[in-house]
């Protein structure tokens, strides 16, 4: 055992240096004469054979052979027993002279080594618990783990994509596991409705679907297969009229799609968005966030490219809420994708320069549609007279609209075009488009096909812009005249803006006069009780009559008024209280009030 220079002569090196060392410590010594005691008298025999009759400080190499001097004599006695003696070559061989061995014979002992017995290996493994059986690389390789712990990613696993229809389709519910008789029922009904509404769509009712389905436990996927999945999500888009309530129904079964962990097809996720843009009269930068959300989740999360058909329901919402710049780039990125423009595209350009009112970006965009061979019907004709007259010309306006009756002279009867009707002619007419290209002799015969007449958009355009922008009842007289002429059903709309217009501009002594606004209500009470097909009395509705009456009537005969609408109107209970609430504050704009806390009846 070395020991440093520098704890030499200190109490620290006189412990160490008396310590044994620990490879010839070999067992307990016998009674008598102990190792600490021999040890002691070598060392003071040592110190006393410094001369001068004074203790002399060892010197280092005296130290360290000292230590070893009782090992040695241990080694010797050993050594008589047949052993091999120990310690030999730490020693110098001076140190056997006969001085130094008779100076330390007296302190000879003998040592007697227990005998032991080897533990089997099974009670050596007993000593410390093993809970888990693992190797020493397993753990070394487990702390190197440059991660700690393991959480670095793995590397795969390697999925391959099948081709398969089952795959794709992902099944929902097991071929092979039975269902319970009452679930079975219940998923056949469903089935039929679902069948019958795609087969037949005026004979069975979204309502009635919807609630087929919500009589399902959750998860309710998880009971219908994947192609009544796909079939389901396709009716409850089948609305004719995108509002609150037929946008949250589609939007719950997209969300137990997602939430069961099934994918959506590139036709749902675009019926989603047209759902999220369009379920408002009138779209804001809140609906053009929410189809742009959707967007990215399609591309990023589902991993569908958008198609023509999502860059026009982005472009047309943008374009709606006024955000043209954002219009722009969603144009920019569909030509950067190389899709090619079809008649949506086309139609919701025009649109565009009329919201910039850029007339003359009309002109070119409708010439643009006419030499690409698409066909153009009274849809494309009605949106250039939106453009002309939001940007204030009202002759080219009405020059479209002379031409759009000429193929009307000597007829009086218009085809019923309602929204159903619209979308199968407006698949052919693209039909048509794709037709004409590849065979372009056929263009004109397609083109005369198509119906350029005025229908219920046209009017209601003009209408609106004549009477509740500028005021003029000439002109909407005339309008309504040419309704009845050709047969245009009356509808909701406008009566609508009519009432909006009187509200607007009624008062005494004008040409919106009290009794021509009679006569309208009248008008509208008969149609209402007869029933006419998208006429009832909402929200704005009843806003619009009420405010229409306050310009000719007193309290009490508004008051009245209130009452007929309460009776025929069908809002529930939030609704109602609002139309109370709007109620009170017109009565307070036109004095009937003076304070909130007046209650009514």
């Amino acid at each position: 055992m070395r020991i440093s220079t520098r704890i030499d002569g200190s109490i620290y090196g006189a412990i160490l240096s008396c310590r044994p060392s620990p490879t010839l410590v070999l067992a307990p010594l016998s009674p008598g004469l102990g190792v600490r005691d021999g040890h002691r008298e070598a060392v003071r025999g040592k110190l006393l054979a410094g001369g001068n009759g004074r203790a002399a400080r060892p010197r280092k190499k005296h130290v360290i052979f000292s230590t070893f001097i009782f090992a040695r004599h241990i080694s010797s006695s050993v050594a008589t027993r047949g052993r091999r003696p120990l310690g030999s070559g730490f020693v110098s061989p001076s140190f056997f002279s006969s001085r130094n061995w008779n100076h330390t014979a007296a302190s000879t002992v003998d040592v007697v080594l227990p005998s032991r017995e080897a533990r089997p290996k099974h009670e050596l493994l007993e000593i410390v618990d093993q809970y888990d059986d693992s190797s020493v690389e397993e753990h070394l390789e487990f702390l190197m783990d440059p991660y700690l712990r393991r959480y670095a990613p793995p590397d795969g696993p390697n999925v391959m994509v099948s081709n398969r229809e089952e795959d794709i389709n992902l099944e929902s519910i097991d071929r092979s596991r039975s269902l319970e008789p009452q679930m079975a029922e219940v998923v056949q009904k469903l089935q039929e409705a679902v069948v019958l509404k795609l087969r037949r769509p005026a004979t069975v009712d979204l309502d009635t679907v919807y609630d087929i389905y919500q009589s399902l436990p959750e998860p309710r996927l998880s009971y219908i297969s994947a192609r009544l999945r796909h079939q389901l999500l396709a009716v409850l888009g089948m609305v004719e009229r995108k509002d609150s309530k037929s946008m949250l129904r589609y939007f719950s079964i997209v969300t137990d799609v997602k939430n069961s962990g099934f994918h959506l097809s590139q036709y749902e996720w675009n019926t989603a968005m047209s759902f999220a843009s369009r379920y408002v009269g009138r779209s804001t930068e809140v609906e053009a966030e929410a189809a742009l959300h959707l967007w990215r989740e399609m591309e990023r999360a589902a991993g569908l490219k958008a198609s023509d058909v999502t860059f026009n329901i982005l472009f047309d919402v943008a374009s709606k809420a006024g955000k043209l710049s954002l219009a722009e780039m969603i144009y920019q990125e569909m030509t950067a994708r190389g899709y090619p423009f079809n008649r949506y595209h086309h139609v919701s350009l025009i649109h565009y320069f009329g919201l910039k009112q850029d007339s003359s970006g009309i002109r070119a965009a409708y010439k643009e549609m006419v030499q690409s061979g698409e066909v153009i019907d009274s849809i494309v004709l009605n949106c250039v007279i939106s453009g002309f007259l939001t940007c204030g010309e009202e002759v080219s306006a009405e020059r479209v609209y002379e031409k759009m009756k000429e193929p009307l002279r000597g007829s009086t009867v218009l085809p019923d075009r309602n929204y159903t009707v619209q979308k199968n002619i407006t698949k052919v007419l693209m039909m048509f488009a794709k037709m004409g290209k590849i065979h372009p002799d056929l263009r004109p015969n397609f083109q005369q096909t198509a119906l350029i007449s005025p229908d219920l958009c046209t009017y209601r355009l003009l209408i609106n812009h004549y009477g509740l922008r500028l005021g003029n009842l000439a002109k909407v007289t005339q309008f309504l005249d040419e309704m009845k002429l050709y047969n245009v059903p009356l509808h909701g709309a406008i009566f609508l803006t009519l009432f909006k217009a009187f509200g607007k501009h009624g008062r005494q002594g004008s040409d919106w006069s009290e009794q021509r606004f009679r006569s309208v209500w009248d008008a509208f009470l008969g149609a209402l009780d007869a029933e006419i097909e998208g006429l009832y009395i909402s929200t704005w509705m009843g806003m619009a009559i009420l405010k229409a009456f306050s310009r000719y009537s007193s309290k009490d005969e508004l008051l009245d008024i209130y009452g007929q609408l309460k009776s025929k109107w069908d809002l529930d209970q939030v609704n109602s209280q609002f139309m109370l609430d709007y109620l009170t504050r017109l009565m307070q704009q036109h004095g009937f009030l003076h304070s909130r806390g007046i209650k009514l009846w």
